[in-house]
């Protein structure tokens, strides 16, 4: 882990990576998916993929039933190599099952063969 603090020999956080996390960590939701949703459609590749991940997580952990956020962050860790191809499983599959009820109905109201 990188040193927060500014002790000699220390490895530093630059400032604007300090400043991302720390109004990232207190944002609302939608503030998070916004910014990231206006910085990937002017360049996909402008946002570093560690903050990508931290910006879906803290949203996602604010929204865990929301299935559309949950497919939008696995679609983006199955942008960047099989690393997180595990967590992007997961979070399909929690998608699915909010969608589903205990019918096997899905919220869309299409039935699925199981």
């Amino acid at each position: 882990m990188i040193e927060s603090t500014y002790e000699e020999g220390a490895q530093r956080i630059p400032d604007p990576v300090r400043e991302f996390i720390e109004k990232v960590s207190f944002a609302e939701p939608d503030d998070i998916l916004s910014a990231v949703r206006d910085v990937l459609a002017e360049d996909w590749m402008a946002m570093p993929v560690w903050a990508r991940n931290l910006a879906y997580r803290l949203a996602c952990l604010q929204r865990p039933d929301d299935p559309g956020l949950l497919r939008e962050a696995a679609a983006d860790l199955l942008s960047f190599g099989p690393d997180w191809d595990e967590v992007a499983e997961e979070l399909k599959a929690r998608a699915a099952q909010l969608e589903s009820d205990d019918s096997g109905v899905p919220v869309d109201g299409i039935r699925r063969f199981r």
